[in-house]
């Protein structure tokens, strides 16, 4: 069986990765792996030599034993019954995690926030992995919580014992991926939540302009743009049908919309169409723009 592979390094943000991990593999029903890649780190030498000190590198790797283990243990505690393994690398994380795809269903990863700024710091280690995986990837937010993904109670306050709050998926009508789309209504299911459908239109690229010409505020989508996006969902919706799906077609791009419909979702749902380029894959513009911005956890899904 498939495993959910987790990159963990210690931070903040990748010990969020795994508690979100650990609580998607449990509903899964699926093993998940804690992973730690990448040579220990030098910072000790021993004098004149240029040679790292004696037991330094050892007790790094012991170190990153640790970490495994204890995370492994924290996990176990918190989802009884969960399988878990763990796997230590001194190969470079990247190609690491993209090794890990052989035996992945899904990789997840931890992204901090920007301070003050809304955001996501969306790393090299991440946006290398995002642009070469042939799995789906998951970034998960450092300051986020297991409430956060949750309708309030009845008081305001955060619960885990409430409903999802509903999926978000980014769609594009013209091209859609029915891997990416699966992703989502899978998801919906899985949290007995409602999938929110958003798809960018700019009337300007409709009637052949290019992106020069910018909508009117008046301007709305077409009733050719809404019967479009509807019947890409229709088969989706009779394959899904406990899942309630809630459209909308909006002026502009669909990257600020979909950050916008973040901070309402339990996650977000976006597709990374594969390149065989030699110089590596490629991140696109929306994609791209909802892992820096999104407020929920974002799956990136790759598709040809």
């Amino acid at each position: 069986m498939l495993a959910i592979t987790v990159g963990l390094d210690g931070s903040p943000e990748s010990l969020a990765a795994a508690d979100w991990a650990a609580r998607e593999a449990a509903q899964r029903e699926t093993p998940l792996c804690l992973l730690h890649a990448g040579e220990p780190p030098r910072p000790l030498y021993a004098p004149l030599a240029g040679l790292p000190a004696p037991g330094v590198l050892d007790a790094q790797r012991a170190w990153a034993a640790e970490l495994l283990s204890g995370t492994a243990s924290r996990l176990v505690e918190r989802h009884p019954g969960l399988r878990i393994t763990t796997r230590q690398t001194e190969d470079p994380v990247v190609p690491a995690l993209l090794a890990a795809e052989e035996d992945t269903e899904l990789l997840v990863l931890g992204s901090r926030r920007l301070g003050t700024v809304s955001g996501f710091l969306v790393g090299s280690v991440a946006l290398a992995t995002v642009a070469r995986a042939e799995r789906p990837v998951v970034l998960v937010r450092a300051d986020g919580h297991p409430e956060d993904e949750h309708l309030p109670d009845a008081t305001g306050a955060g619960a885990t014992t409430t409903p999802y709050r509903e999926v978000v998926l980014g769609l594009d009508p013209r091209n859609p991926a029915d891997a990416v789309v699966e992703f989502a209504f899978e998801a919906a299911r899985r949290r007995a939540a409602g999938l929110r459908v958003v798809h960018g239109w700019n009337p300007a690229v409709d009637q052949g302009y290019g992106a020069v010409l910018e909508p009117g505020p008046d301007a709305e989508p077409t009733e050719e743009e809404r019967h479009g996006l509807g019947d890409v969902l229709r088969p989706w919706q009779d394959k899904f049908p406990g899942v309630e799906v809630r459209e909308q077609a909006v002026i502009g791009g669909a990257g600020r919309h979909l950050v916008h419909a973040s901070r309402d979702a339990s996650l977000v749902v976006v597709g990374r169409r594969r390149r065989r380029a030699p110089v590596g894959g490629r991140i696109g513009p929306v994609t791209h723009a909802v892992l820096q911005h999104a407020s929920a956890p974002v799956a990136v899904v790759p598709h040809d």
